[in-house]
């Protein structure tokens, strides 16, 4: 098991640490590398495996569903705490709630389910991604302009794939194929800009960074194994609905707090060593995840 497990998450750590020592010696500009994967690499990957997947949507719809509850839930428990400790619940709601299931979700799952645990690995990816583009962007702000989520090209892409469904029409294989070459370079990259990110950890409010880091995945955890016996799910659905609930706090939270001006500094250090900490809650939450899926 240790094995299996060291084989699954040394790949996704390896092109982070890459990305951590780059990040310290050059002090690159990810700017453009990550718009044009929110705008191009992303888009192009979700369009392909939504297109290969038409047909079973069906199979997802109670997974979404617990995506939803895990976020959800996950809010309302971080608000009751930062109410509790006297934190702005805008600082600490949105880096419980949002997780990181793009950087580090997406391989991970691939990783330790393989390939057919893919398209569920992006139906929470896109449910946690939706909603923390529009609900986390209320949270924050309500004037955040939600038309902007659904002319996103990461919606445009999926409203696409759907349209395609719905009309019948099947892209040939020498059509998709340069669209999916173009979709495998989005996660590689999602990795190596989550380590040039950590190069830029402050560490002055590493005790906020560290409860947080801890709360995280304790409460997505916590509500994934109290639903994960109400939804009909196939064993592997089950395991990526676990390990989402694990997963730490997504990069785009710290983006999203410098925009609004929610004290990006608290945030960020949620954020950085909360990805950090994945080192060690990941490896743990992989051993249950692997014992249902086997």
């Amino acid at each position: 098991m240790a094995l299996r497990i060291l084989e699954i998450i040394y790949p996704i750590f390896a092109i982070v640490f890459v990305g951590l020592v780059y990040g310290k010696r050059y002090e690159p500009d990810m700017s453009l590398p990550n718009r044009l994967n929110m705008d191009v690499f992303i888009p192009a990957l979700l369009f392909t495996v939504l297109t290969r997947e038409a047909g079973h949507a069906g199979m997802y719809l109670q997974l979404a569903l617990g995506a939803v509850v895990i976020i959800l839930g996950s809010g309302l428990i971080a608000w009751s705490i930062a109410r509790t400790i006297n934190i702005d619940p805008k600082t600490l709601c949105p880096p419980i709630m949002f997780s990181n299931a793009g950087n580090i979700g997406l391989p991970l799952m691939v990783m330790a389910f393989g390939e057919d645990a893919f398209p569920a690995a992006v139906v929470v990816f896109l449910v946690g991604n939706f909603l923390h583009i529009s609900l986390g962007s209320y949270l924050l702000s309500h004037h955040a302009n939600i038309l902007k989520v659904v002319m996103s090209p990461m919606m445009i892409a999926v409203l696409l794939a759907i349209l395609f469904s719905v009309i019948g029409i099947k892209l040939g294989e020498t059509v998709i194929k340069p669209v999916e070459m173009v979709g495998q370079i989005c996660i590689p990259l999602m990795l190596f800009s989550l380590g040039v990110r950590l190069a830029e950890v402050d560490f002055t409010e590493w005790r906020l960074g560290l409860f947080s880091a801890v709360l995280a995945p304790l409460i997505g955890v916590v509500i994934a194994l109290s639903i994960i016996p109400l939804l009909e799910l196939t064993k592997i659905q089950q395991g990526v609905l676990f390990l989402f609930g694990a997963l730490p706090p997504a990069v785009m939270n710290f983006i999203f707090a410098e925009h609004y001006r929610q004290e990006p500094e608290r945030v960020a250090a949620i954020v950085l060593i909360g990805n950090a900490f994945a080192l060690i809650s990941i490896p743990l939450a992989l051993v249950y995840a692997l014992s249902i899926v086997d």
